[in-house]
């Protein structure tokens, strides 16, 4: 059996802010503001479920990524 690594939600999001050449500010409201951004690309504070569902609305992320699934 193959066991593929779990994705890297942090890593997907970043991947995807540099393809549409997005910055924090671009994406703050996604998250909740500019602080929040920060903290969540720096692994300090967890994905909310609120930014969950934006980021794959808006960004068109997979939710199973996101959740890291």
């Amino acid at each position: 059996m193959v066991y593929l690594p779990k994705p890297d939600p942090i890593a997907a999001i970043k991947e995807r802010m540099e393809q549409l050449n997005l910055s924090q500010r671009d994406v703050a409201v996604y998250f909740g503001g500019e602080n929040r951004v920060s903290e969540v690309l720096n692994r300090r504070r967890p994905l909310t479920l609120k930014m969950i569902k934006a980021l794959h609305q808006h960004l068109g992320i997979p939710t199973d990524t996101l959740l890291a699934l």
